[in-house]
């Protein structure tokens, strides 16, 4: 019996209820993330903080406004946010609401699944092609280099930058997230003695950034068609789309290492 009458049970039920309100929570803002609904959040927001302004300093006219906003608020949000809360209940009937699934790890993968169907289509076709996906370390000083583009990461506009000929098809394009950030920018190039001769301009760019960043780089080569990837200063080649589809996932979610990223990490060396 503790004091002012709970016992260790009743502390524990109401720990646990509050962990539940919060992981709620925690999973309802997961969803909305990225969407419309976070700026309507807001705007909620600043009428409840003018409403209670108003009470404050006995604004009359204003606070029956804000009354009047919040009385026919609960009716607005069922309208506004009905993708958000349908999206919630569907998720809910499939079992996915309370997993590990979030918009963000599905964003990454559709971003994933962009980037290899690219990469194999250029490979059949021997394209060129140089992608750095950026991480923690930020690449501004690199997107300045070359012509910004802000566009939504695709398969088909990832590959059209690269088409021969074209504009912005001569140097790196720069990812972050789901986004192509610049394109025709100009990386450092490695000065490692250690780089084959065979490997031209993109490989030796793409292990000159991974040498100065934690940025995952991919070359697609012009000559072979082969792609290979570099990371914290290692060069990997000849990589299958199994296991470049699996190092992206290693890499690019918070998640444990598959087996295939494992193997490519213990045959990185030779490779190099």
């Amino acid at each position: 019996m503790l004091g002012g009458g709970l016992d260790v049970l009743d502390v524990l039920l109401i720990a646990i209820d509050i962990a539940l309100v919060w992981f709620v929570v925690y999973k309802l803002i997961m969803l909305i993330q990225g969407t419309k609904a976070v700026q309507l959040l807001k705007g909620i927001f600043v009428v409840l903080g003018i409403w209670l302004l108003s009470n404050l300093f006995g604004l009359t006219t204003l606070r029956w406004l804000m009354s009047q906003a919040i009385t026919w608020g609960f009716l607005a949000i069922i309208i506004l946010f009905q993708p958000e809360l349908r999206r919630a209940l569907e998720q809910l009937g499939r079992g996915s609401f309370f997993s590990r699934t979030t918009a963000e790890e599905e964003d990454t993968e559709k971003s994933i699944q962009a980037i290899i169907k690219s990469c194999n289509y250029m490979a059949k076709r021997r394209i060129g092609a140089l992608i750095t996906i950026e991480r923690e370390t930020g690449m501004g000083d690199y997107v300045e280099t070359g012509i910004p583009v802000g566009g939504h990461l695709s398969s088909e506009l990832l590959t059209n930058i690269f088409i021969p000929n074209t504009p912005l098809h001569d140097g790196a394009v720069i990812l972050k997230d789901d986004k192509i950030i610049a394109a025709a920018c100009y990386l450092p190039l490695s000065e490692s003695p250690f780089i084959s001769k065979e490997l031209g301009t993109r490989h030796r760019a793409a292990m000159g950034i991974s040498e100065v960043t934690d940025a995952v780089t991919i070359v697609v080569s012009e000559e072979t068609g082969a792609i290979s990837c570099t990371k914290n200063g290692e060069l990997h080649r000849q990589l299958e789309q199994e296991t470049l589809e699996d190092i992206l996932r290693s890499e690019l979610n918070s998640g444990s290492k598959t087996p295939a990223a494992k193997s490519w990490n213990r045959r990185g060396k030779k490779n190099g």
